[in-house]
């Protein structure tokens, strides 16, 4: 499961992280199916990026689009929980613990720049990043 500031890096030539996003794509995307859900799509689609160029990065990588398995929700609201008790203040389940439920629920590695959040919220979750 590839986070979408893995793919903002890798589409932002300006990004101190393009060369790492770039060289972690294409090394992962040669050991096994890459994969993103609906809300890492959703999310760079945000700042405009039109949907065939998305497609067309996503396919570079022969990216998989998976589905978001109804057994992660309650492990994102789990999750969510976790983070309310540890002080946090967002009132509703940001998209990491969705990404982070998939990917334990589907047995997926995550490719993210950031792992901090994923390791904090899923203790057997397997991260790659920086």
């Amino acid at each position: 499961m590839v986070d979408s500031n893995v793919w903002i890096d890798c589409m932002d030539a300006r990004s101190p992280w393009h060369d790492w996003a770039i060289d972690q794509l294409q090394s992962c995307s040669e050991q096994g199916v890459l994969h993103v859900n609906a809300l890492i799509y959703a999310e760079l689609l945000v700042p405009g990026t039109p949907a065939h160029l998305l497609d067309g990065m996503l396919a570079v990588y022969e990216t998989q689009r998976s589905a978001l398995p109804w057994a992660s929700a309650a492990l994102a609201a789990q999750a969510f929980r976790l983070y309310r008790e540890r002080g946090g203040v967002k009132t509703a389940p940001l998209p990491d613990f969705f990404i982070g439920a998939h990917a334990a629920v589907a047995n997926l590695t995550v490719l993210a720049r950031d792992q901090a959040p994923y390791r904090s919220y899923f203790g057997r979750l397997k991260t790659l990043g920086i």
